[in-house]
């Protein structure tokens, strides 16, 4: 039987560190998955250009009368877009774009599209991406804790919903204000919710639900934006609907705290999940993680969406430095910060470049 495989002397170092109480799980597992570079990209590359060329290679002289529409999802090599139609297509990103912006198209980015007139379900894709139009707010994330590139995650989002449960699992306040920290930085309205409030009590955690509830005060205090909710007693559910109605919501939030569970009480036909890319090569190769937007259907017809994130459960903040992060932390700046709140201050500090 082969024994485990060897750590790197960096792996080693990271490890210690986290089990000094220098790293929280969250980047430690940053650190890991930042740190390996993808052996796909160049095949990708070749891939997208064969399907650029399949599709045709000359782009529209005017771009501003092409149909537009909004990004639902981003795969490897596709974008599924929705028109102002209504009709979901399967796009490829022209590559001179990518080249002129220096950015890369994200989902809720809204865009310009040329169809083709070529589609062959099985080989081409419906549109070709030609333009971005500007982007009202845009949550990114570094690509790494040294924050060396930015990574965007969502754009014209109104709002961000960080969940997190009073038990199983119970807050992880780190990865909370760095949640916080990052909606802020993007220009979205933070959201705070404490799901799961009927088990705190019932699950032998009274010193954990006194110190949870005691956190949801002070960050009230701040004025960020706070509820409590149970899908069981149904605590919160209309005071979240609420909240949803008429906007764009970023889920955010470990697995297990109850995301979807959340969404489906206020919708229920709405299946929040991952799945292929429409059926696109009939062998299920585009399944992704990536973050979907998802209609939101609310009392009073006013809608809204909800764009999931699976897998964007931890962040290296970017545009925050160590001259700027006070604005982030302004209970630290008035004295009034507790313990907790001056050590996850310290930990952020310390993990931003120098």
């Amino acid at each position: 039987m082969k024994g485990k495989p060897k750590k790197s002397p960096r792996e080693k170092d990271l490890t210690a560190r986290y089990l000094a109480g220098g790293l929280d799980e969250d980047r430690l597992e940053a650190q890991k998955r930042f740190g390996d570079k993808s052996k796909h990209f160049q095949k990708r590359k070749t891939e997208r250009t064969a399907l650029l060329r399949a599709a045709g290679e000359e782009a529209s002289g005017d771009v501003e009368s092409l149909p537009a529409g909004d990004v639902l999802q981003v795969h490897s090599l596709f974008c599924e877009v929705e028109g102002d139609d209504k009709r979901v297509r399967i796009c490829v990103v022209r590559r001179t774009l990518t080249r002129a912006t220096s950015a890369f198209v994200v989902v809720g980015d809204r865009v310009r599209f040329r169809e083709t007139t070529t589609f062959d379900d099985q080989e081409r894709p419906e549109a070709v991406i030609e333009a971005m139009l500007p982007r009202r707010t845009l949550l990114t994330r570094a690509d790494s804790f040294k924050a060396i590139e930015a990574q965007p995650i969502v754009a014209n989002a109104d709002q961000m919903l960080i969940v997190a449960a009073l038990a199983e699992p119970w807050p992880k306040w780190g990865l909370i204000d760095r949640m916080l920290i990052a909606a802020r930085a993007g220009g979205l309205l933070p959201i705070l919710v404490l799901n799961k409030s009927d088990l705190a009590a019932t699950r032998g955690g009274q010193r954990e639900l006194h110190f949870a509830l005691a956190a949801l005060e002070h960050y009230r205090s701040m004025g960020v934006d706070t509820l409590q909710t149970s899908v069981t007693t149904g605590e919160g559910i209309a005071t979240l609907a609420d909240r949803l109605r008429g906007r764009t919501t970023v889920l955010a939030g470990h697995s297990g705290v109850g995301k979807s569970s959340l969404i489906r009480a206020i919708q229920p036909a709405l299946d929040i999940r991952i799945g292929a890319i429409s059926n696109y090569t009939g062998k299920g190769r585009h399944t992704t993680t990536s973050a979907r937007r998802y209609p939101l259907a609310t009392d009073g017809g006013q809608g809204g969406y909800v764009i999931d994130t699976p897998g964007v459960k931890l962040f290296g903040l970017w545009n925050v430095t160590r001259d700027n992060l006070a604005e982030f932390f302004p209970d630290v700046e008035a004295e009034t910060a507790p313990e907790w709140r001056l050590e996850s201050y310290q930990r952020i500090l310390e993990s931003l470049p120098g």
